[in-house]
Order: C-alpha cells, then structure tokens, then sequence
C-alpha cells in the first residue's frame, strides 16, 4: 500500500472577496483614502437629488439615486469591493496617496448598514408609497452617515460594529480602535 504523505501548504496569496492581504496587517484590510472618496462621490449624488426631491416636492429624483446607492453597497458586501464603481472611482482619485489600511470587517458592517438604510429607502418609495417627508428623513440620515465618513473620516457603522462585535475591530480609522495606553 502506498505511504500517503502530508506536506504543508504555502499560505495562499490569493485576495479575500472583500477587502485585500497587506504585508504586516493581520486581517483583510481597505484603503480608508479610497472609502473616503467615494463616500464623498455618493454623498455629493445624493444631495443633488435630495435638493431636487425637495425643490420639485416628489420623490422621482432619489429614486434612481437610491437604487444606485443600495446596488453599490450590495455589490461591495456580496462581489467584493473591488466591483462597486464608486470604490473603483475613489481608488482612482486618491491613487497618487499613500494608502491608509483599515480593517475591511468593520467596513463590512457599516457597508450592510448603508444597504440596510436605502433597501428601507428604496420599499419606502415604492411598494409603501410612504410621503415624501419621511424618504427625506430615511435620506437625510443616509448622508448625514456620508458626510461624516467623507469629511471628518468618523465610520459610524465601524462604531456601531465596534459596540455589537463580539470580536474587538482592528485597524480603526486614525486609530480609534486602539487602546490608549
């Protein structure tokens, strides 16, 4: 009978869905610089359309607006950020800065809460027929959430991720995750 051997196999250089490998970061991590960007991309789209739904009093100018929000966070959690055309934009802009890494779960949790928020969105404008002062409201704490990312670099959903994890997030933003010694 033939001796079966077990040799030990090399660490797989092959990219998580979300998020990449870095040399010296022990989980999956995402250019915040990036995130950054186009959290500003997608903040600057919807206050277009947010200005508009309020000048027009209807709710057809977020509607395009929200299913491409809700379809960019539903490919970032399920394809892999490397698929959400905001994301590949934002790399684009910030390509010329060095990256600053952060963990991709965190960022996970706070992508699945923007998908959560525009999904409700979304049904909210469609199937509900809800008035349009309450998608203003679902839509003002949309980009209030993006302003913050984009022009204070605060993940909220990374916070929120932080308070139900029952894994502690590394790699914050500036560091926010870190204990103080």
């Amino acid at each position: 009978m033939p001796e079966i051997q077990f040799t030990a196999s090399a660490p797989t250089t092959e990219q998580p869905r979300l998020g990449r490998r870095v040399p010296g970061y022990d989980i999956p991590v995402i250019n915040e610089r990036a995130v950054r960007a186009a959290a500003g991309l997608l903040f600057l789209g919807g206050a277009i359309a947010f200005g508009f739904a309020v000048a027009t009093g209807s709710q057809q100018p977020l509607q395009p607006f929200g299913m491409f929000f809700m379809l960019d966070m539903l490919l970032r959690v399920t394809a892999g950020d490397r698929w959400s055309p905001t994301l590949a934009l934002g790399r684009l802009i910030v390509s010329r800065q060095n990256p600053e890494w952060v963990g991709a779960p965190q960022k996970a949790f706070a992508w699945w809460l923007g998908f959560g928020l525009a999904f409700v969105s979304c049904v909210g404008m469609g199937w509900l027929g809800l008035p349009l002062s309450a998608t203003l409201a679902l839509c003002s704490v949309c980009l209030t959430l993006l302003f913050v990312e984009t022009a204070f670099g605060i993940c909220v959903g990374c916070k929120l991720q932080q308070l139900f994890s029952r894994t502690t997030p590394q790699y914050c933003p500036g560091g926010t995750c870190e204990t103080r010694g």
